[in-house]
């Protein structure tokens, strides 16, 4: 680990201002945020983020869960998964984003990560926590070691002949279909980001993921009021049962009228570049009856573009599967 200056901000200003002493807001950058540090400080031992000054934010206020006055609820970005778990109004009304969490690492990890930082998780594609290898991700221009090398795990949905490195996190794919807004406070004020315009894709520059610039900080996350009637599920599908990132998994999030789907909302990991959304699902699904033949239709929609590489042709298969069984059970709660 290289050496690195240590600051606790005490407000958000000082974080903020702190921030924006970093040319990027990307990796590379001289100024890293640290909350619960279970991504930052791995990839820092491992050499791969070099930060010069690390900025403590755990002092902040931003460690609630709140319902506000239009139903919505807030979830503050030091919020820790195993909280925001267990939390009440999340259990009752946004199952979907509960499942993943719980489906995500171990508990002792969940005990200490936080909604920020899983909002930046990087990815865990081997090439890019490998300085020996090629990486645009890691080394913008020194390529991709990941198209003709180990590439099982990796992303079939928004990827480029740059890069094909999945987004890992659970939690986002649930953000995801949950339509969540992302708020952050900058250099010049705060902002707010659909989470569908809060992740970039690879295209010829993977390793700017987000729309976040030098000083950003995300302060908290905002999900809608829960529609009545709306029922959700998250499947994830894995090598194994615990504490491993999946191979495939879907979100989903239904309203069912009469026999019919009369709203719904799909998202995907562990096959995309960043938690995919798939609105070719959802046009498929809308106003069709509950029917096995319905899903089907609607996975073959959300899989239409997937780019397979041979070591991961697996997934497209596997991808559908999950999401005709996902809906099923989205359908078909008591």
């Amino acid at each position: 680990m290289n050496e690195f200056s240590f600051h606790r901000a005490a407000t958000l200003t000082q974080a903020v201002q702190a921030g924006a002493k970093s040319p990027t807001a990307q990796l590379g950058a001289t100024v890293r945020f640290v909350a619960g540090g279970t991504n930052l400080v791995d990839l820092m031992k491992l050499h791969v983020e070099r930060p010069e000054q690390v900025v403590d934010i755990n002092g902040l206020p931003l460690n609630k869960v709140e319902r506000l006055p239009n139903g919505s609820l807030r979830i503050g970005a030091l919020v820790r998964n195993s909280d925001l778990a267990h939390d009440p109004n999340v259990l009752r009304d946004y199952a979907v984003l509960s499942q993943a969490l719980l489906s995500g690492a171990s508990p002792q990890l969940r005990n200490m990560a936080t909604t920020g930082g899983n909002l930046l998780q990087r990815t865990r594609c081997v090439y890019f926590r490998d300085i020996a290898h090629e990486c645009n991700k890691r080394d913008p221009g020194s390529g991709c070691a990941a198209l003709e090398g180990y590439h099982r795990t990796l992303a079939i949905l928004g990827t480029s002949d740059s890069c094909i490195a999945t987004n890992p996190s659970d939690m986002n794919v649930a953000l995801t279909a949950l339509e969540a807004t992302i708020h952050i406070q900058g250099v010049k004020g705060e902002r707010t980001v659909p989470i569908s315009e809060f992740y970039l894709l690879p295209g010829t520059t993977p390793n700017r993921e987000t729309v976040l610039e030098a000083g950003d900080l995300i302060t908290h996350v905002t999900l809608p009021a829960p529609i009545p009637g709306t029922r959700s599920v998250y499947l994830k599908l894995r090598d194994r049962e615990a504490y491993e990132f999946a191979l495939a998994s879907a979100a989903v999030v239904a309203t069912v009228k009469g026999g019919a789907i009369s709203r719904v909302r799909v998202a995907l990991g562990g096959v995309g570049t960043k938690p995919w959304r798939s609105m070719e699902a959802e046009q498929a699904l809308e106003g069709k009856p509950i029917s096995t033949a319905t899903f089907r239709a609607a996975a073959e929609a959300a899989l239409r573009d997937a780019k397979p590489r041979t070591g991961n042709a697996f997934k497209v298969e596997l991808s559908k599967r999950c999401i005709v069984r996902a809906l099923t059970l989205a359908t078909t709660q008591a």
